[in-house]
């Protein structure tokens, strides 16, 4: 949003002329009371939601000297200020809370697809309770056990659960079978569709498992063994038994927890892995002193953010609508700060009993809270680069490259020119750090007789910029739409594969087409270092960033592009030679193009190594030398 020229004069006449944000006027006028403030784009979009002791100071800050590029990238595209009083900072978390997740603004931190986590379900509304898996967490009545961040990790759960206490799960009405499904047979499910099983003995095995997926293992095995032992004292030997297996089955499933505490205690570990711009974060689960579950988040909007207010912002998401339980004890990282008192109250009032948040210094829950982020961190590492946080890596391009605006549409070209030999060049899009592959484009080169990358770039890059002002032209004269043109708009940074020298040529060009405002990088793979024309250093960003990263990924999908098309058309150009060789059959063609990548390949080998080809004899390989004498002597050209 534009600022304003804001000029003042003192008592000496001294002048002060300084840029003020329109809405800093706005926010001077909030009320100086608890609530939640959203700051709107210009087309109505919330951007972002956050809520305060204070309105009126709050707001104001956001105005003061020294933002960081967050922040500033943020109020660049706020457009409107809207703010809700409420009675308490309570209150205002809560709404805080609902609001991010209806609106999921874009300069909040967000729990990454906190709408698809899956759960376990339990129907406590039907006279023979389903457990279920579900990715939906409705208010029917039913019970919800997660969230799992991993489906597989319910149907082992669901797995192992069923071999202790069997239960229903297809949706036929009971009873309506006239015989038992397979399930029965296998002793998954009790048969309740025929009537095999008592309403009543069957929703206590269901109370029992849901008392298993909240970690109460001890009660479990009390009442097992009881009645076990009773139905042993009754002679009911069989019953006996199967009770006995269950109580192996579940004494399985312990075995394979650790233990982390001798007392009864249920706690969540949380811990915070980061790296440059990008965040998770792990929950270890702790109940009946028996750890139980981990589960890691991806969290977006986390650059430029302490480990607090990380922290504080994974908190009000998790509990206020992903976490089916708050436990008595929440291990955390770092001190949310001014918030830890509103959380508290938050989660106590929540959970309906006294919940507890602690930073360890020392001890067993430091050992944990360790553990949790080694978690944290291992989970960093194998994430995807292309769900890395895409607004945080084209702030951090502003920040590191020092560019007037995000560079919302990069452009990757890159040549690839063997030994002269069909060469080509690509270009890739990438649109608000997304790759947008219908805007991907293809240039063929003629022969050169020797590598020559520069020359292919170039010619591709003046093929490209020509198209676009082309399409310029008739987009002004009516004769094409914006949306029909292909090589429309121009990129807002375009970036090589290569050193200084292919950003140069690529500078080169621009300049030749008056295109002055568009910043040209080269990226070399050898130490991953920037190169812009004009700039004798290279630049050189932090590896860890995610900055880096989506100009890494830019990179490697322009060479991909390129070595695709090279070696199709190379192959092509080949092939077309080959198919006018008299003896020289789709196999043996095959072979050749697989053991002779070029055709300055196939020309210089000799007869002997021709032969050793699978499916050549003596005779098919002088049919190829002849071939290629017989051209050179004619003053014939190599095909492509």
């Amino acid at each position: 949003m534009d600022q304003k020229l804001i000029m003042t004069v003192d008592a000496d006449g001294g002048v002060d002329i300084r840029l003020e944000h329109p809405l800093a006027e706005k926010a001077k006028k909030l009320p100086e009371q608890p609530g939640v403030y959203l700051f709107h784009d210009a087309a109505g979009e919330v951007i972002y939601v956050g809520k305060a002791v204070s309105l009126k100071n709050r707001v104001r800050s956001y105005f003061q000297s020294g933002r960081h590029a967050k922040v500033l990238a943020m109020l660049d595209k706020a457009f409107e200020l809207t703010f809700i009083v409420t009675e308490n900072e309570v209150e205002a978390l809560v709404l805080e809370s609902n609001l991010i997740k209806r609106h999921r603004p874009r300069y909040n931190i967000i729990l990454k697809d906190d709408k698809s986590y899956p759960y376990i379900k339990v129907t406590l509304d039907e006279e023979y309770p389903r457990v279920l898996f579900s990715r939906r967490r409705l208010k029917d009545g039913a019970r919800y056990f997660g969230p799992f961040t991993w489906a597989g990790a319910v149907y082992e759960t669901l797995r192992y659960t069923r071999t202790v206490f069997p239960f229903r799960s297809c949706k036929k009405m009971v009873p309506e079978r006239s015989r038992p499904c397979l399930n029965y047979h296998i002793k998954r499910c009790p048969g309740p569709c025929t009537g095999q099983v008592d309403p009543r003995v069957y929703r206590q095995g269901i109370s029992n498992l849901c008392m298993l997926l909240e970690g109460r293992y001890k009660p479990v095995m009390r009442q097992l063994k009881k009645e076990m032992e009773t139905a042993a004292a009754g002679l009911d030997f069989e019953k006996a038994a199967v009770l006995r297996d269950r109580l192996k089955a579940l004494e399985a499933i312990l075995v394979r927890q650790r233990v982390v505490s001798g007392k009864n205690e249920y706690q969540d570990v949380i811990a915070l892995g980061r790296s440059g711009e990008s965040a998770v974060a792990a929950v270890l689960q702790v109940r009946s002193g028996r750890l139980v579950g981990q589960d890691l988040f991806t969290l977006a909007g986390a650059a430029g953010r302490s480990d607090n207010e990380v922290t504080a912002g994974f908190l009000k998401q998790y509990y206020s609508g992903v976490a089916t339980s708050i436990p008595r004890e929440v291990i955390l990282p770092a001190d949310p700060g001014d918030e830890g008192a509103v959380l508290t109250a938050y989660l106590r009032g929540k959970a309906g009993k006294t919940v507890v948040l602690t930073v360890p210094r020392r001890g067993r829950k430091k050992e944990l809270l360790e553990l949790a982020r080694k978690n944290a961190a291992l989970g960093l590492e194998e994430k995807d680069p292309q769900e890395l946080p895409k607004e945080d890596a084209l702030i951090g391009l502003v920040k590191f490259l020092g560019l007037k605006e995000l560079p919302r549409r990069i452009e990757g070209y890159d040549a690839s020119c063997l030994q002269g030999t069909a060469p080509v060049a690509v270009m890739v899009v990438f649109q608000d750090g997304k790759p947008q592959k219908n805007g991907y484009r293809r240039f063929a080169a003629g022969p050169t007789g020797k590598p020559d990358d520069y020359g292919v770039l170039r010619e591709a890059l003046k093929r490209r910029l020509d198209r676009a002002r082309e399409e310029q032209s008739a987009v002004e004269e009516g004769i094409l739409s914006q949306k029909s043109a292909k090589f429309l708009p121009l990129p807002d940074l375009l970036l090589v594969d290569g050193g200084a020298g292919q950003a140069a040529v690529a500078q080169e060009v621009l300049l030749s087409f008056d295109f002055t405002g568009i910043p040209v990088l080269g990226l070399a793979k050898e130490n991953e270092w920037l190169y812009r024309p004009g700039r004798a250093a290279p630049i050189m960003i932090p590896r860890d960033s995610a900055a880096l990263m989506l100009l890494q990924r830019v990179r490697d999908e322009a060479h991909r592009f390129a070595i695709g098309y090279h070696r199709k058309r190379r192959g092509r150009s080949l092939r077309s030679v080959l198919e006018e060789i008299e003896g020289i059959g789709p196999v043996r063609r095959r072979e050749l193009l697989r053991l002779f990548p070029s055709l300055e390949a196939l020309k210089t080998a000799d007869t002997d190594a021709l032969c050793k080809v699978p499916g050549m004899n003596r005779r098919a390989a002088d049919a190829v030398k002849r071939y290629f004498q017989d051209a050179v002597q004619d003053g014939v050209k190599e095909k492509n």
